[in-house]
């Protein structure tokens, strides 16, 4: 009966910390992001006229990035 009796009190104990504990928790407010995020896993999307292009034959500027600025150094060339 002792046993019955203290696993009721016990259980009635953590009912009562369940019920209070979050009470005591920060309010949390939801709030709207000011920049949409971008994907970063995409390529960046090319014209026409750089997918049209078949290798050895590309264009220099297809072989740039959108963005990029940099000297794409000239291939070396093999003749044998």
């Amino acid at each position: 009966m002792i046993k019955a009796l203290s696993a009721l009190t016990v259980a009635a104990f953590i009912a009562a910390a369940v019920t209070i504990l979050p009470g005591f928790a920060p309010e949390v407010e939801a709030g709207v992001s000011t920049a949409p995020l971008a994907k970063s896993d995409r390529l960046d999307l090319r014209s026409d006229a750089c997918t049209q292009q078949n290798w050895p034959n590309i264009d220099a500027s297809c072989l740039r990035g959108a963005g990029s600025r940099g000297i794409v150094a000239p291939a070396r060339i093999i003749r044998g």
